[in-house]
């Protein structure tokens, strides 16, 4: 009888598995490789950090993997590399070739008892995961060290059933994820045809009959001959929150930090950082955010926009806030002209930087602002509002539908490693 049929100290997703299969701690099956590369391999060898590994699938981010920059762990082809921080993200990757990791990765080298695709796919299972991450330690840095991950039960089929096992879920989650990338470039149209409805809006205005007159501005281009170019922070009052970082706890008043703001709007899954409440008047003494106003990223991403939707946000670092100074400019139209490609191009052509790119507050004064007549603004801004919600409707049944595969095909792991699929027992 199989130990992990029995056990009551086993994890849910492994207590059950066919009698047929054997059973052992992951530390027994596998060896943990902590070998310090040579110089001469640290210079040569392609490096692999937790960063360049996408969560829950194990592919590469990068194409060409770098020679190492930073104290590294060698490994071999045919080992597994378990991610130790924020174990929750799943990053695991099943190596393909020599190279040396981040000593974030955890170099786990299968032995003759586990084939190492089928080891990779019980390290990616939701179980797996969940289980791991239930026993972290570090609050805001979340890790899990190898007494915590040897000390999880692992599955053991028979090698050629580990083998089938392997080659059904590479071809099965080939085709789930070829549909998941097929929504994912679907959403990606809809965003371009988005941005390019807001710019011809912002840029020409809804009369294609209108008299045009040249703009003097390269990435511009003709606009409608009776509206103004001016000075964005001629028209706009704003409120710059680069300087000091602010106190971070667990909990409090949400901090919108520059990850959070894409895609015209406050994401506020994309990261969950938090400011006492008993500072968050200090924070925000230079001016407390107010609905409709307009958030813009200054570097780490730059130029990115959002609308503030709710008060009771702090905002980080790298992020300034926008509202108009004019009567006749609405804050509604100020986000779109911000968020267009035109005012992008403003950005860019101002940017400085080589590997990450940022504008500086000198820069800050010379963006402009394409300024229709204020009826035209409230046009524009009903139509773009219009179309937005629209296009939502759609965008939110694409990404419902990404989600459900992303659940089947973790649902497919954890029940084809723990034999719950007829066929592969």
């Amino acid at each position: 009888m199989s130990y992990f049929a029995h056990s009551d100290e086993l994890p849910e997703w492994a207590a059950k598995v066919p009698d047929s299969w054997g059973s052992d701690w992951l530390k027994w099956s596998v060896v943990l490789s902590t070998k310090r590369p040579s110089e001469e391999e640290q210079e040569s060898l392609p490096y692999i950090s937790n960063e360049d590994i996408e969560s829950w699938t194990g592919k590469l981010l990068t194409e060409d993997p770098k020679p190492a920059e930073a104290e590294s762990r060698r490994f071999w082809k045919d080992d597994v590399l378990f991610n130790k921080l924020r174990p929750y993200l799943a990053k695991v990757f099943h190596t393909t070739f020599d190279g040396v990791s981040s000593g974030e990765l955890l170099c786990l080298r299968p032995s003759q008892v586990v084939e190492p695709r089928f080891l990779f796919y019980v390290l990616v299972s939701n179980g797996f995961i969940d289980t791991i991450n239930a026993e972290t330690f570090g609050a805001k840095m979340p890790r899990a060290d190898w007494e915590i991950v040897g000390h999880q039960p692992l599955p053991l089929p028979p090698p050629n059933t580990q083998q089938r096992i392997a080659q059904f879920l590479d071809e099965k989650t080939a085709q789930i994820d070829g549909l998941i990338e097929k929504k994912r470039a679907l959403l990606e149209r809809l965003a371009e045809k988005r941005q390019a409805l807001i710019t011809r809006a912002v840029t020409k205005g809804l009369n294609p009959d209108v008299p045009m007159k040249p703009s003097g501005i390269d990435w511009l281009g003709d606009i409608p001959e009776h509206w103004d170019i001016r000075g964005l922070t001629k028209c706009t009052r704003r409120v710059d929150y680069r300087g000091a970082t602010p106190e971070k706890s667990d909990s409090g008043v949400f901090l919108v930090t520059a990850k959070n703001i894409k895609n015209g709007r406050i994401d506020y899954e994309a990261s969950k950082e938090y400011v006492p409440e008993e500072i968050y008047d200090h924070v925000m003494r230079r001016g407390k955010p107010e609905i409709g106003e307009v958030l813009f990223t200054t570097e780490a991403p730059l130029g990115e926009i959002a609308r503030v939707d709710r008060t009771d946000i702090a905002l980080a670092q790298r992020i300034i806030k926008f509202s108009t100074a004019l009567d006749n400019l609405t804050n509604d139209y100020l986000a779109y002209w911000m968020y267009s490609s035109a005012f992008g191009a403003d950005i860019q052509s101002r940017a400085t930087g080589s590997t990450a790119l940022g504008i500086k507050a000198s820069k800050i004064v010379e963006l402009r602002c394409l300024l229709p007549p204020k009826q035209e603004q409230i046009a524009i801004t009903e139509l773009l509002d219009s179309d937005a919600e629209a296009r939502n409707n759609s965008v939110s049944e694409i990404q419902k539908s990404v989600e459900h595969l992303l659940e089947y095909r973790s649902a497919l792991i954890t029940a084809a490693v723990t034999g719950r699929i007829e066929g592969l027992q």
